[in-house]
């Protein structure tokens, strides 16, 4: 049992660094910036360590902390760990957080007048599937506990996130699936800007109840 925890643990560690690489390989992600986390069997969650390159992430180095925060084995974890850990304790289907920085999305974050219900109307079919809404979180510093506080009330109701002139934050129910719903959600905006001023035949309203349906 204990030989099966500690391969699924591997294996955990495994995808969260090749995730990174893909992420930064594809311009994704830049820097240091961004984090990724998911949750291990025994209820623990992995996380890139602070200041971590996406790009050249260690499976040894990656930081592990307990439900409550407290910090185990590897790196210092981001300081960013927790708002990962308010989605985690707020919404039961979480098992992975995808948090990056990635060019489209941010650049819509820092629009203003954005919907703060949902910063995204529906214009593809995809985004409703996958996404749903996408509120908005206003700004607060990287770090501030009010970020946090924001999260856990939206958690139970979204999968999807828009952190006011920072980025994006989605969750999972699993790593791949966060990931894939991540590039859904940075594709979309890109579409946004690529549009332009152009008119928008936007989904109607029954339209997205079938879908949702």
């Amino acid at each position: 049992m204990i030989e099966d925890s500690t391969v699924h643990e591997q294996q955990a560690r495994d995808s969260l660094v090749r995730l990174g690489a893909s992420f930064f390989q594809r311009g994704y992600a830049t820097g240091s910036a961004g984090n990724l986390s998911l949750q291990l069997a025994d209820g623990s969650i992995l996380a890139t360590p602070t200041g971590s390159c996406l790009g050249e992430l260690q499976p040894e180095r990656l930081s592990r902390v307990s439900w409550l925060g407290e910090w185990l084995s590897g790196d210092k974890p981001s300081k960013e760990v927790s708002f990962h850990l308010a989605l985690y304790h707020n919404n039961p289907e979480c098992k992975a957080v995808v948090h990056l920085h990635s060019t489209y999305l941010t650049a819509l974050s820092c629009l203003q007048d954005l919907d703060p219900h949902n910063a995204i109307k529906p214009f593809t079919p995809y985004l409703v599937m996958r996404v749903g809404k996408l509120p908005v979180v206003p700004y607060y510093r990287p770090g501030d506990k009010r970020l946090g506080e924001d999260l856990a009330r939206l958690a139970p109701h979204h999968t999807a996130f828009l952190l006011a002139n920072h980025g994006s934050v989605v969750i999972g129910k699993d790593l791949r699936a966060a990931a894939d719903n991540t590039e859904e959600l940075e594709e979309t905006a890109k579409l946004i800007f690529t549009l332009g001023n152009r008119k928008i035949r936007y989904l109607t309203d029954e339209e997205v109840a079938e879908l949702r349906s």
